[in-house]
Parts: structure tokens; C-alpha cells; sequence
């Protein structure tokens, strides 16, 4: 904490006197201080202040989000603001799915180290060991590459965030980018893509021998009891699943585009509940799930070939807060939907939400907030 400086008029404050201030209140800040007013006193007290932020800085700005927070793996607070559909004013809740986005890489990345651990996939072997037919760019790729947005494969271009055609496999998706150039050659230039998850995928269906999501289904959202996790179905009913908003040149609340998410699964194609999320956070804090050693490739910033560091290691963001604590996280934003999963391993606090409308509300600040909310009580 910086010194609190005592500004008084010096007309009417003897010098000696202002010297006695000046000591007592650097000797106060050079100190162990005291507990803070403002900390949280307890863990309804953080609750409060974590509802009256989002009911003031988020809420107003979606028609419906969902917030939850995990403390050591045990979620601590669960709550649903506004509407899952405005029209029918059906509330969002914690069990509301609403589309997570590019949140949908991190949890793509669960199965792919799972694949490794098992001996199953090489994260520095061509693709095409995995997808043969996938066509040769004049430079390896690897999947690690790919999962560090490092391979130059390219992202959405034109309408395709719009796309509403139906794709039966995961590599009749690839269709969409497989024969356009590199945007630069493996490894030189940190290039976010969704498609290179997508490509990550036929890689993890070849080294499983198993349909993508299926997989992913048995080995991750089953074994992680993330019972409301799924794919995102065009025109499958889903009592559960909050409709999707964007906003119209009047400012007013509309139904979003219909689209079809069949061809990026693995890079964004996930729904999901803000209690899903933090339950796969918190499997991330400690070995156990996954062994340290994948643990530490996940949140390892990749590095370019020239050696700078990205921030982003597979399939997470490596980052700091304001003090200097580390902080895990990944955002997502699709048609009528945004996310952020945030884990912050000094306090095992592990922060979810997400919201029906397209243009994220979730600002650095307030996210953060909330983590300082609750780490008081939780830090060890």
C-alpha cells in the first residue's frame, strides 16, 4: 500500500507538528497494515459486493448473464441476473447454458493433454501424421503450434461468424480454410485463430479413434461432472438454453442471427453454465485431473521463433493482475453470447460468466474485482 499523504494548510499547522504527521503516517504504511475497511469481513459480505457490481456495472448492459465462484473447488456463490429470454421474461439461472465461445478452447485443451498424458498424440509432430489429407503448407505445423495460435493459420474472415450451414464431421469443417495461404510461416508470429482449434480437433479424433465430441463428452465433461456442457445444436430443443440477443440500431434487445456451430466445436462451438465452468477451473488448480507436467504446458506462455513470449500457452492466457498475482484466463465471445473463465491459482478463487448478448460486458476491472472480493477470505 502506498503512504497515505496528509495534506494541511501550513499556515495553521506548526512545522514540528507536520514532521510528527509525516513519521506517523509513513510509520503506518511501512508496517504490516492493519485489516481494511474495505476488505470483505465475510463471505456474505463478498457475495454483496460481488451482486451489487455486476447488478451496477454488468446486468444493465445484457438482457441475462450468469455468474459463479469457486473457492478451493468448492462453489461459494451462484447467481442468474435478468432474463434468459426477454420476450417470455424467463429469468437466467445457474443451470441457464448460454454459448461460450473461444472459452470453448480451453476446454478443448483439457482432452488434448489427456490424449498426451496417454501417449496418444505428439504435440510436435506434423499434423498431417494425424490428418493426412490436410494439405501441406510448405512448412511443418505442429499441434502445438496451433494451440498457441502460432501455426498462421488464418481466423474468421468475411461473414463466416454469421455461417448457418450444417457440417457433418469435424473435417468437412476444415473445408471452410484448408487450402488458403498462412497469414506467416510456424512459429514467426502469434495469429489467433479459432480454425486452428478446429484443425486440433481432427487431430484429437485421429489420436483417440473416436468421434470429437463424443470424446470429449466421456473423457472430459463426464469425468469433470460438468453435467450441463454440450454442443451447441442448431434447432435442437434445450428448455435449458437462453436465447441468443444482439443489439439493433435503436439500441433495443433483438434475437440474434441464427447460426449453426457445427463447424468450429472445438474452437467455440460449446454451451455451457456458469457452475460448469468454475467446476472446470478448479480442476485446473492443482494436479489431479491432469498430471503437473500438463498443468505446466497449459499455462506456459509459447514462445515465437524468434523467442518473445505470446501470454497465451494452450489454450489459456497467462496474465497479471494489478498486484502482481497470476492469473488464468480465457474469454469467448459468439453470436448473442460472451464469457470469461478466470482462475487465479494464489487463491484458488476461479471466477465464470456469461451472458446472451454478443458484446462483452465482463470489463477487466470488474472481473478482477471480484476475485478481490473473495481472496481475503480464501488466500492461505
Amino acid at each position: 500500500m502506498k503512504p497515505r499523504w496528509i495534506f494541511l494548510r501550513r499556515s495553521f499547522v506548526p512545522a514540528a507538528l507536520l514532521v510528527v504527521l509525516f513519521v506517523a503516517a509513513f510509520s503506518a504504511t511501512s508496517q504490516t497494515p492493519a485489516k481494511s475497511p474495505f476488505a470483505p469481513t465475510s463471505l456474505a459480505d463478498a457475495i454483496e459486493r460481488s451482486r451489487e457490481l455486476v447488478k451496477s456495472q454488468i446486468a444493465p448492459k445484457v438482457p441475462g448473464l450468469s455468474v459463479a465462484v469457486a473457492a478451493d473447488g468448492k462453489i461459494v456463490w451462484s447467481e442468474g441476473f435478468g432474463f434468459a429470454d426477454v420476450e417470455n421474461k424467463v429469468p437466467a439461472g445457474a443451470s441457464t447454458r448460454f454459448r461460450i465461445g473461444s472459452v470453448s478452447k480451453s476446454v478443448t485443451a483439457a482432452g488434448l493433454m489427456l490424449l498426451v498424458e496417454r501417449g496418444k498424440l505428439d504435440l510436435d509432430a506434423p499434423v498431417q501424421k494425424y490428418v493426412p489429407d490436410f494439405p501441406d503448407k510448405g512448412a511443418v505445423i505442429t499441434t502445438r503450434q496451433l494451440a498457441g495460435h502460432l501455426a498462421g493459420i488464418r481466423h474468421y474472415k468475411g461473414d463466416e461468424f454469421l455461417l448457418n450451414k450444417p457440417f457433418k464431421t469435424v473435417r468437412e469443417g476444415l473445408a471452410i480454410f484448408d487450402n488458403d495461404p498462412l497469414v506467416a510461416p510456424p512459429g514467426m508470429k502469434y495469429s489467433y485463430s479459432t480454425y486452428g482449434w478446429n484443425l486440433i480437433s481432427a487431430v484429437m479424433e485421429a489420436a483417440a479413434k473416436q468421434e470429437f465430441l463424443s470424446y470429449m463428452e466421456k473423457n472430459v465433461f463426464t469425468k469433470l461432472h460438468m453435467s450441463s456442457t454440450r454442443p451447441d445444436r442448431a434447432g435442437a430443443a434445450d428448455a435449458q438454453r437462453t436465447q441468443f440477443y444482439e443489439i439493433d440500431p435503436q439500441g433495443k434487445f433483438v434475437v440474434a442471427p441464427a447460426v449453426d456451430a457445427s463447424y468450429k466445436w472445438a474452437g467455440g462451438g460449446f454451451l455451457s453454465t456458469s457452475e460448469d465452468l468454475v467446476r472446470f477451473g478448479s480442476a485446473h488448480l492443482q494436479p489431479g485431473f491432469l498430471k503437473k507436467e500438463s498443468l505446466e504446458l497449459l499455462f506456459t506462455s509459447q514462445k515465437t521463433s524468434d523467442g518473445k513470449e505470446t501470454g497465451y500457452g494452450i489454450g489459456w492466457s497467462i496474465l497479471k493482475d494489478a498486484a502482481g498475482h497470476r492469473i488464468l484466463m480465457h474469454t469467448g465471445g459468439s453470436m448473442g453470447g460472451t464469457s470469461v473463465l478466470l482462475v487465479h491459482p494464489d487463491s484458488k478463487i476461479v471466477v465464470a460468466m456469461i451472458c446472451n448478448y454478443g458484446r462483452s460486458p465482463f470489463s477487466k476491472d470488474a472481473r478482477e474485482a471480484i476475485v478481490e472480493f473473495f481472496a481475503p477470505l480464501f488466500a492461505k
